[in-house]
């Protein structure tokens, strides 16, 4: 079921419910140069009527978003990454952000002491930014009661390979957190409670992960950065100059969305614009994302 209120997109999974918190949308020309899916020329992506207008517009454009996802479960709240947040210097997709990002969430009716845990489905900077937040010149944590769970092989991964722009991610976002004493690294199969759980979908990172949600015989999954946008359902060997392994993410895109069309899985794309939501079917050789039906 998904519904809106508020100006907030949220579904229901049995007992458990997602919340959409935008932190920016945009779109992305696709022309090899776009630095996202380089293969999603306007040729490429002409071959597939169904993604106009949900997810391409008129003018060929990907269309992008970036949000973080609110999980509440029966006596338990997460977010499941963290945006990019605000007042770091981002060469990509924004720096030195002032968005009301944070002024969202208490409008949404979560206050920031009362976030049991966050997930991180990967270490990009994009998903890691509103862990921490500036406070009179320091980077402290934005959720000071969570837990911050990490998966231990990529956290292990980039603070041994990590670059110049890793290490400035890391000094701002995800050591401040780590030296509070929040930090909890996971294995990619972690049970968070009862409803929630970890699913290893690597291959964009070394251990990336992506977020499974079952309850009362309903299931959905938040899809991190296995997939940046729906073409990769129809183009699975589309990838992402950012992908650490663009064979094993095809991989994993192929062998990921079979079974979720088979299993008639709810799929919340954490980049994808709204309706942000949809089943997976098979077409052609491929598949595609079937928006619900308002």
């Amino acid at each position: 079921m998904s519904g809106q209120k508020d100006g907030f997109q949220r579904w229901q999974v049995g007992d458990v419910r997602v919340t959409s918190i935008i932190e920016m949308e945009t779109t992305v020309s696709c022309i090899p140069e776009n630095g996202l899916i380089p293969s999603a020329t306007p040729e490429g992506l002409r071959r597939h009527a169904w993604l106009y207008p949900h997810f391409v517009n008129q003018a060929d454009e990907l269309l992008f978003a970036i949000q973080a996802l609110i999980v509440e479960a029966p006596g338990k709240t997460l977010v499941v990454d963290t945006c990019i947040g605000n007042d770091k210097n981002r060469a990509a997709l924004g720096t030195m952000l002032a968005t009301s990002f944070l002024q969202d969430i208490e409008r949404a009716g979560f206050a920031r002491d009362r976030i049991d845990a966050v997930i991180c489905t990967h270490l990009h900077f994009d998903h890691i930014g509103w862990n921490t937040m500036l406070v009179e010149g320091r980077w402290v944590p934005t959720f000071p009661q969570a837990r911050y769970l990490f998966g231990r092989l990529e956290y292990d991964h980039w603070t041994a390979h990590g670059d110049e722009h890793d290490r400035v991610h890391f000094a701002d976002s995800v050591l401040p957190v780590v030296e509070a004493g929040l930090v909890d690294l996971v294995e990619m199969d972690h049970c968070i409670c009862d409803e929630i759980r970890l699913v290893p979908t690597p291959g964009h990172t070394p251990g990336h992960v992506s977020v499974m949600i079952e309850s009362r015989g309903q299931r959905a999954v938040i899809t991190g950065d296995m997939a940046h946008h729906p073409c990769q359902m129809a183009e699975p060997d589309w990838y992402t100059p950012f992908d650490f392994d663009p064979e094993a993410a095809a991989s994993t895109r192929r062998t990921t969305f079979e079974q979720w069309a088979r299993e008639e899985m709810l799929v919340i794309g954490t980049h994808f614009a709204a309706p942000t939501v949809g089943r997976i079917r098979h077409e052609g050789q491929a598949f595609r994302l079937d928006p619900p039906v308002r």
